[in-house]
């Protein structure tokens, strides 16, 4: 049974976002955390740091490798099992690393299980953030990963209490009780309109965003900044504790960045749905600057210092993870979210898997983790680079402007522009794809049919011709935000094309927040 989605004022809106919350901290507020762990593995195993980073880092690719498989799942099944699963096996490794002797059972328990188990959570929970959320998005996604800070603040020192009260096999053991947590959350994700529940063959459609060249400029911008993303909360404990800084400072630390990493997503939200169309920019700026305190993190010696490059780090690299998943939707659509997600994701765990280890053989190379730092602040830059040649960095247009152009469309009945209702006529539907015209109290201008995103398909389109049906519903956008009122979103249907490359398009009233009501 699928529901309406959250609407404004909505309780269950409040209800997705607040389980989106713990799943996401449950997932990447462990994974920040786990380098409390880093030293007592070193000691205990007896291993060179490179081996070491190799568990945090195989967890994080393992999540982002099976990515694909999660939202493939989650569009056959919905999100609630494929969530359910992920938490119960996210669990299941975290119980059973904690009666390792070997360090190659780490990779497999933590790396392999608990590492499969979180791309079954993380990917259908975002997915279903950005997919409920349109007029707010940023700052709703912004809100969801603020869950990580939280989790990386409480974690920190929570974990150095267990592992000095109950050692590395007790924290362990409880933090998989902790992990357990997901499976309620999971249980509250309701199915979204037209999720589907026969075969689904989004997995394979979703293979057809490889060739565009939009798309893997973006994965390969984000799989840049993950490679140096993780290296500070794998590695940062280490190198204070080699710069004279007690165990308890060093976990302190990592809570100032969680403390700074949620009020960085915050602003970031906020900021994006300021200037939605700018988004891509801001991501670029955000990466940019992590990347620069990054690689001067190590210049800082005593403890003092070493708290405010934290802080600094904490903020910008908090603001720019809300970004990555807000700018999504503009590069592929609304509609194809969930599988671009799922590539994204396996894209980027390349870097991933790829940093932590890099950075510990550098660390074993020269004695300390100065250069590890500055390589990694490098991979954000390049990121940061690749994103400035994505089309409409830099674009400050609004993509309405062609509502200025209205003298060849006049309006045929009356708007009111304030609150947003039109004659109490009611939204079209699917099935209402004929029928209608200028007399009918609808309301005709010109735009420029570039500046529309494409945001899904229709069996039929209103004023369309049998050769025009199945083209796609276009948007009208203010700012890359919907065009809404205070009852509703606006929607456009093309209704005629013209040879001076403009075109006709129907405004119509529709009180949901999304296009998935009418598709």
């Amino acid at each position: 049974m699928s529901h309406s989605l959250p609407r404004q004022g909505d309780i269950w809106g409040v209800v997705l976002l607040l389980s989106c919350f713990l799943q996401a901290g449950l997932v990447f507020g462990t994974v920040r955390s786990f380098g409390v762990f880093f030293p007592e593995f070193v000691e205990i195993f007896e291993s060179a740091a490179g081996s070491v980073s190799w568990v945090t880092s195989c967890g994080v690719a393992v999540q982002q490798l099976m990515s694909p498989l999660g939202c493939s799942l989650a569009q056959r099944f919905g999100s609630r099992p494929v969530v359910i699963l992920g938490g119960l096996m996210s669990a299941l490794g975290m119980f059973f690393a904690s009666f390792a002797t070997e360090l190659y059972q780490l990779y497999l328990c933590i790396g392999g299980l608990s590492g499969l188990g979180w791309a079954l959570i993380f990917s259908p929970t975002m997915a279903a953030v950005t997919r409920s959320f349109v007029r707010r998005r940023s700052l709703a996604t912004g809100f969801v990963l603020m869950g990580v800070g939280v989790f990386s603040f409480a974690l920190s020192p929570l974990l150095q209490y267990l592992l000095e009260t109950y050692s590395w096999r007790g924290a362990l053991l409880l933090l998989s009780g902790l992990a357990l947590h997901s499976v309620p959350c999971g249980a509250l994700l309701r199915p979204l309109p037209g999720d589907p529940r026969e075969s689904s063959y989004s997995f394979l459609w979703g293979w057809k965003l490889l060739g565009e060249g939009v798309f893997l400029r973006y994965c390969l911008a984000i799989t840049s900044i993950n490679t140096g993303y993780f290296v500070p909360y794998v590695h940062l404990v280490a190198h204070m504790q080699a710069r004279g800084a007690g165990e308890w400072h060093a976990a302190l630390i990592m809570s100032v960045i969680g403390v700074a990493d949620v009020g960085g997503r915050l602003f970031a939200g906020w900021l994006s749905d300021l200037a939605p169309q700018r988004t891509l920019l801001f991501l670029s700026l955000w990466t940019a600057l992590t990347g620069v305190i990054l690689g001067l993190l190590p210049l800082a010696k005593e403890v003092v210092a070493m708290g405010a490059a934290a802080v600094a780090f904490g903020f910008c690299a908090g603001a720019l993870t809300p970004g990555v998943f807000s700018a999504l939707p503009g590069v592929v659509g609304d509609q194809r979210v969930l599988p671009a997600l799922g590539l994204l994701q396996m894209i980027e765990s390349g870097g991933g898997l790829l940093g932590a280890p890099l950075s510990g053989w550098l660390c074993d190379l020269t004695g300390d983790f100065t250069l590890s730092f500055a390589v990694a602040g490098s991979f954000l830059l390049l990121g940061a680079l690749i994103l400035l040649t994505l089309p409409r960095v830099f674009c400050n247009k609004q993509t309405d402007l062609s509502l200025k152009d209205k003298a060849e469309g006049p309006p045929q009945g009356s708007w009111d522009g304030e609150s947003g209702s039109r004659e109490h006529q009611d939204p079209p539907t699917k099935n209402q794809s004929q029928g209608r015209d200028r007399n009918d109290q609808s309301y005709f201008i010109t735009v420029d049919p570039s500046q529309i995103r494409t945001e899904g398909k229709l069996s039929g389109c209103m004023d369309q011709s049998e050769s025009q049906k199945g083209t796609g519903l276009p948007l009208l956008e203010t700012n890359g935000q919907p065009w809404s009122s205070s009852t509703g979103s606006i929607f456009l249907f093309p209704e005629t094309n013209h040879n001076n490359g403009g075109a006709y398009y129907q405004v119509a009233n529709q009180e949901s927040p999304s296009l998935r009501d009418v598709i």
